[in-house]
C-alpha cells in the first residue's frame, strides 16, 4: 500500500503548454510519490507525453509549477531534469549498439584509473553490482547490446538510471514490441525499483499493462485530465470509457 500522507516526490500543479495557439496540455495536475507506479494513457495527441516531457525537461512549460519533495524545481532542460534525480527511458533506449553494458551504463561518465585511463575492471564490477540488484539472471556483460533481447535492454538503460541516483523514471511504453516473456522481465524490474522507493511515471496505451504494472492511473484526453483513480477501485472498461468517453465512471465522479 503506498503511504500518500507525506510530501509527494512529483507535483505537476496546473500545467499547460500551447504549441501555435493549440493547448496541448491544459491546466493538468498529478503527482507521485515514492514507491508509486502511475500510468498515464490516452489517445495519440492526448497530451500524455507533451505534460510529461515538461518534467524531464524536453519542453518548457507555459503555465504551472513543479514540485519536487515538496520543492519548486526550475527545469528548462534534461540536464536539469537530471539534477533533480529525474531520468527518462525513451521507447528507443537510447544504448550504443556496439557497445557492452558496462560501456552503456557509463558512456559520457568512464571511470578511470590513477593515471587517467578508462578503467574497464571497475566498470564492469559496477554493472555486475547494479545488475545483481535490478535483474540477477542477467549474464551477458560482455556482449554488444545489439545480441541482447528486449527485455536486457531495458535491463541495461534502467541500471544506467538507477545508478547515476534517479529517484523519478519516466518509462515510455516500456513493454511496446516485447514477447510475454520480456514484458514478464520488465514487470519484474518494475516491481524491484519501486521496493526501492523510486517513482515511475508509466507512460503506454495498454490498459491491460497499466492495470498489471501501475497503482493509479491518470487518463488524458484533448490536452485535459479527465482525472486520476486507483486501478484496483476501476475495471479494464472503466479505464477505457475515461479514454473514450472523457469522463470518470459514475462510482468515482463524486
Amino acid at each position: 500500500m503506498i503511504d500518500r500522507s507525506g510530501t509527494p516526490l512529483v507535483e505537476l500543479n496546473n500545467i499547460s503548454l500551447s504549441f501555435g495557439g493549440v493547448k496541448a496540455v491544459d491546466d493538468v495536475s498529478v503527482d507521485l510519490y515514492p514507491g508509486e507506479v502511475v500510468g498515464l494513457l490516452g489517445h495519440n495527441g492526448a497530451g500524455k507525453s507533451t505534460l510529461i516531457k515538461c518534467l524531464s525537461g524536453a519542453y518548457q512549460k507555459d503555465e504551472g509549477e513543479i514540485r519536487i519533495n515538496g520543492e519548486v524545481a526550475k527545469i528548462n532542460n534534461p540536464r536539469d531534469a537530471r539534477g533533480y534525480n529525474v531520468e527518462t527511458i525513451y521507447q528507443t533506449l537510447a544504448l550504443a549498439d556496439n557497445l557492452d553494458a558496462a560501456s552503456n551504463l557509463f558512456l559520457g561518465r568512464e571511470l578511470v584509473n590513477a593515471v587517467g585511463l578508462v578503467d574497464d575492471a571497475a566498470m564492469e564490477a559496477e554493472t555486475r553490482k547494479i545488475m545483481g540488484r535490478l535483474n540477477p539472471n542477467f549474464q551477458k556483460f560482455s556482449s554488444p547490446v545489439k545480441a541482447l533481447s528486449g527485455g536486457q535492454r531495458q535491463s541495461v538503460a534502467i541500471a544506467r538510471a538507477v545508478y547515476f541516483n534517479a529517484k523519478v523514471l519516466i518509462m515510455d511504453e516500456p513493454t511496446a514490441a516485447l514477447g510475454p516473456q520480456e514484458t514478464q522481465m520488465v514487470a519484474e524490474l518494475i516491481q524491484e525499483l519501486r521496493k526501492q522507493g523510486l517513482g515511475i511515471f508509466l507512460i503506454d496505451h495498454d490498459v491491460h499493462a497499466v492495470k498489471e504494472l501501475c497503482d493509479r492511473a491518470a487518463v488524458m484526453k484533448n490536452g485535459a485530465l479527465v482525472g486520476t483513480v486507483d486501478v484496483d477501485a476501476v475495471s479494464t472498461d472503466d479505464i477505457l470509457a475515461m479514454i473514450i468517453a472523457g469522463k470518470k465512471p459514475e462510482h468515482l465522479a463524486a
